[in-house]
């Protein structure tokens, strides 16, 4: 049996069409096996873990902010503030890098630190036009839409950092779009009773200007690793993490105080659903799920490429629907199915295709 796989192509030609899609099987589990010990298991338990971190923490830390609205949080301001107050999480992440990389902090030149302020400013815009997507629209709906990202990313990415488009990853940025159309169709059946149609138009327009936002900010943050940096290394992206958080938490900051909206946490905390710890407990693991799914897509980036990140990013998209359909009762229409479906199609081809640009690039 060895013998005959060891020349699939001698196989192929003999045996038809199926021997040769056999033959292609065992390259392709030959050279995943080979990938597999090219690498620790220390390295494989770490990737293990980061991926869990995108899947299970970004989709709590989106049904945690459904929560917070739906059981009498108002404050947009709090929950943009929420998302970026646990950045010392990724503080204390990032100081054992130093020693385990043997290697010393990035210079923090004058054009870096107005880098790292401007997409600070830009992250706590960001946050602050999801926070009124979660205030208006079902945490599944909300979760489609954010998937657009994906589109300006890869707009922004080729504009600004000079990535390379291909045939299939246009028609994925084509399909994703053609999905979130087929979502402002369905705002009749997918709208909470207390919200107004205006308010669903609000929370759908700000989602999207949140993604193209956000879509923003990853092509503005690879330049400056291109331009400013020069160099890539887990503890180099942590760094940008941290920082960035760190500005989005003061801008943040001055809003609140500026809206006078730390007031209001008090009489909040009071009329919550289920108390006031059941308030604190909202907000302290909206802040830890956020950063931990921050970290974990950081490190998956890292140990592995944007490849895997943007199958886990289009794994967690669905997963954040189903659980908030069976946790928080949110409405799943015919449509919103077909548009999760439809999404989850573009996601594929999108990947498929950046999986040819890189492949192309390394070679």
């Amino acid at each position: 049996m060895e013998g005959g796989l060891s020349n699939p192509s001698s196989v192929s030609s003999t045996s038809g069409p199926c021997s040769h899609l056999w033959a292609r099987f065992i390259i392709l589990r030959t050279n995943i096996w080979e990938t597999y010990q090219s690498k620790t298991i220390s390295h494989w338990i770490l990737l293990l873990l980061s991926s869990l971190g995108m899947l299970v923490a970004f989709p709590a830390s989106s049904l945690l902010s459904r929560i917070y609205f739906s059981n009498g949080g108002t404050s947009k301001w709090i929950i943009s503030w929420v998302s970026v107050a646990g950045w010392p999480l990724s503080a204390i992440m990032l100081l054992p890098t130093y020693f385990i990389c043997k290697t010393l902090p990035t210079p923090l030149t004058l054009k870096l630190a107005i880098s790292y302020i401007l997409l600070g400013f830009l992250s706590a815009a960001d946050n602050l036009m999801y926070a009124y997507a979660y205030a208006y629209l079902p945490a599944s709906t909300a979760a489609l839409l954010a998937s657009s990202s994906l589109v300006f990313s890869a707009i922004f990415g080729y504009f600004i950092a000079k990535n390379r488009l291909n045939a299939s990853m246009v028609n994925g940025i084509a399909i994703i779009t053609a999905a979130m159309s087929i979502i402002a169709l369905d705002s009749s059946s997918d709208r909470y009773g207390n919200v107004t149609s205006s308010q669903y138009i609000l929370g759908f327009f700000w989602d999207i200007m949140g993604s193209a936002l956000h879509g923003l900010i990853f092509a503005l943050s690879e330049l400056v690793f291109i331009k400013l940096v020069g160099r890539l290394s887990f503890h180099v992206v942590l760094e940008q993490q941290v920082m960035v958080s760190f500005f989005a938490f003061m801008f943040t900051t001055i809003g609140i105080l500026v809206n006078k909206d730390f007031r209001g946490m008090a009489h909040e905390a009071e009329t919550f659903k289920g108390g006031k710890s059941s308030y604190q407990l909202v907000l302290v693991w909206s802040a830890i799920t956020f950063q931990l799914g921050v970290l974990g897509g950081t490190a998956v980036l890292f140990l592995s490429s944007t490849v895997l990140a943007g199958v886990l990013n289009a794994v967690r998209v669905p997963l954040t629907g189903i659980a908030a359909v069976i946790l928080l009762d949110d409405p799943m229409s015919g449509f919103k199915i077909l548009s999760l479906v439809i999404t989850f199609w573009g996601f594929g081809s999108y990947i498929y295709g950046n999986a040819n640009v890189s492949n192309k690039a390394s070679s």
